[in-house]
């Protein structure tokens, strides 16, 4: 099939041109009336195989998901900014308009990390890319992972002072959440600390990128600690970056799954393996790909897309 001439795809190009075109991807009428019209163009489950696309479509889909990392990190530090104007900023998630799906999300994420991990509770977990609205962690420390401590980590200061400030009036959260102002790539050894760490979707915006993030954190975190990605599946793959659990040499790949809801992200959780000398003089030996589970909560409001073939399917 000619993809470049799917209406899809061509409905996707037609709306790159006009979000490419304007003066501003701040939070206004037409920014967010085009987004709107994007995300629920991409959102419905697709066949489309975006590395199959032509170079120019290609070229167009990376570009596309700058913009709407970009257009995010806005919308993201208007509502903290908004949120951090009251007295108790965690009383008001709510009026951020994707709140809901941070709710769906961060429970399929705790779902799959306790049916996998189910003989423990994390002491320490690390976000790589918060934001200045840390809305995973907030979430997993208020209603999922209620002891544990949460480590942010984003580089840009003002998204680290903005999230601080939703955080600080809470004598619970304020106790649990710490927020790093620093590039992952210069994390090392403190790595080690964290039984989970999650990774953004939109930390490496490109393929290359997103690898060598994971070779790093395959390098310094602990064996058997739990890595948590999001991705994208189909014609959400024009939104977010896609992680192939190919990629993620070092670690054994465990589950992915790929709403098909308005949670847009796919998660694929992994676990570093043990490091040996043969591992670090050959960097690119392979993982379990052909042995990957597809994680299927029980929630009603997900259907889950089955990808992989498996011979223990979980129910």
């Amino acid at each position: 099939m000619v993809w470049e001439k799917d209406p899809l795809v061509q409905k996707v190009c037609e709306l790159y041109d006009q979000i490419s075109s304007l003066e501003s991807l701040k939070p206004s009428k037409d920014v967010n009336m085009l987004f709107t019209q994007l995300v629920l163009t991409c959102m419905p489950p697709s066949p489309i195989d975006v590395t199959k696309l032509c170079k120019r479509i290609q070229e167009i889909r990376f570009k596309l998901i700058r913009l709407c990392g970009e257009a995010e990190g806005l919308l993201e530090s208007h509502f903290s900014t908004i949120l951090g104007s009251y007295e108790n900023p965690l009383h008001h998630l709510n009026i951020f308009p994707y709140y809901s799906n941070y709710l769906k999300l961060s429970l399929l994420e705790f779902d799959i990390l306790k049916k996998q991990c189910s003989d423990y509770v994390p002491i320490k977990v690390a976000f790589v890319g918060s934001g200045p609205l840390p809305l995973t962690s907030i979430v997993l420390a208020s209603f999922h992972l209620t002891t544990t401590s949460f480590h942010n980590y984003d580089i840009d200061p003002s998204a680290n002072s903005k999230a601080l400030q939703l955080v600080s009036s809470d004598p619970d959260l304020s106790e649990r959440m710490f927020f790093h102002t620093t590039d992952i790539m210069d994390v090392t050894y403190a790595l080690k600390d964290y039984d989970v760490v999650f990774l953004a979707a939109l930390v490496g915006m490109d393929k290359d990128a997103k690898v060598r993030v994971i070779d790093h954190l395959a390098k310094y975190m602990a064996p058997g600690a739990v890595l948590m990605l999001r991705s994208a599946h189909g014609a959400r793959a024009f939104l977010y970056p896609v992680v192939d659990p190919c990629d993620l040499t070092g670690f054994e790949v465990l589950s992915v799954f790929h709403p098909t809801d308005e949670v847009i992200n796919s998660v694929v959780i992994a676990r570093k393996v043990p490091t040996t000398k043969h591992t670090v003089e050959n960097p690119k030996l392979p993982n379990k790909c052909s042995d990957i589970d597809m994680f299927s909560p029980l929630l009603n409001h997900v259907n889950l897309i089955e990808e992989l073939d498996i011979e223990d399917q979980l129910s």
